[in-house]
């Protein structure tokens, strides 16, 4: 079933998944990398598909969360049918760092 919403990623969203693959390529085999991308599109799939199946953050009320994995939380706003994808957040930083 095609989703009337429609993803947009912002420069910071898009900066942190630089940021993630450039460490992931230092660190993790290819394969490994390639997983994550999947594991990465199909939550989009679902976040596209139903926006409001994950929770509003404590900390930005504005924004839902979508644990990604232990490491990563993909951080996305709704408004009217267009879904931002806001931030790629890596677990081990600050919170504070999310604008």
């Amino acid at each position: 079933m095609a989703s009337d919403f429609k993803i947009f990623w912002t420069e910071e969203a898009i900066i942190n998944l630089e940021d993630i693959l450039d460490y992931l390529r230092h660190k993790w085999t290819k394969r490994e990398i390639n997983n994550f991308k999947l594991r990465l599109s199909r939550q989009i799939a679902l976040i596209q598909n139903n926006p409001k199946l994950f929770p509003l953050s404590d900390y930005y009320p504005r924004l839902r969360k979508a644990v990604l994995s232990k490491h990563t939380t993909i951080f996305y706003e709704v408004k009217d049918f267009k879904i931002y994808l806001v931030y790629l957040f890596s677990n081990k930083q600050n919170i504070d760092k999310i604008k």
